[in-house]
């Protein structure tokens, strides 16, 4: 997924001819502490909600107060990964999209950003979750992705977890079954160490034999 395909079309930038209320109203109304300077599509920069509020004088325009703007975007054809970065590193709520001549293209906000991690990673699908846990000296996800078909299912998503000073990896899949008790007992068939299941309908935690008990009661 690129930048450009999750832009969202209802947030306009400001303009530097704005007041420095009109951007703090702008943040306020769609939630953001960031705000692109657009004049005419081209990207100025970006205005932090810190910094005006430090303006005493809320009416004057933003042209007129001495602001640091940062020159921080990307471009349309940069990948999710690449805005979520940005996101993280600088610590935005938001980051301006350029087209390859630099002209603003549009905005991403903090919003988007959850709504397009939800769609790669799956979340709104239903299906079983395992994390497992090996040597990154094994880290094959083409075996592990054969394991799991062999068990017909596929793998909706999945992520690889690192760990400073450390050789293991998690290996985090969802697959497109919630029955994954098989699928669980297949990595350990493979010496795979299964760490943590989530989903899954067929965990016998004695409820299922309690409530035949309890039936068979009421029938009694």
């Amino acid at each position: 997924m690129f930048a450009e395909e999750i832009i969202s079309n209802v947030i306009p930038p400001v303009k530097t001819d704005d007041t420095v209320q009109k951007v703090l109203d702008r943040m306020n109304e769609f939630k953001l502490k960031h705000m692109p300077v657009v004049n005419d599509d081209q990207f100025l920069g970006l205005l932090s909600e810190d910094d005006l509020l430090e303006v005493r004088n809320h009416d004057i325009l933003i042209k007129d107060v001495n602001l640091n703007l940062l020159n921080a975007f990307v471009f349309n054809n940069a990948h999710t990964y690449d805005v979520i970065r940005l996101l993280s590193t600088l610590k935005l709520t938001a980051v301006p999209v350029l087209d390859q001549q630099k002209n603003y293209a549009g905005l991403i906000s903090i919003n988007n950003i959850l709504d397009s991690v939800a769609s790669l990673y799956a979340v709104n699908e239903p299906g079983g979750i395992i994390v497992l846990e090996i040597s990154n000296r094994d880290n094959s996800l083409a075996h592990i992705a054969q394991i799991v078909e062999a068990d017909n299912a596929q793998i909706l998503s999945s992520y690889v977890n690192s760990f400073e000073d450390s050789t293991r990896l998690e290996v985090t899949l969802k697959v497109n079954k919630t029955e994954i008790t098989a699928l669980v007992a297949s990595f350990e068939r493979y010496n795979y160490q299964v760490k943590e299941v989530y989903n899954n309908t067929q965990v016998d935690d004695g409820s299922q034999e309690r409530f035949d008990s309890f039936m068979n009661y009421l029938n009694v």
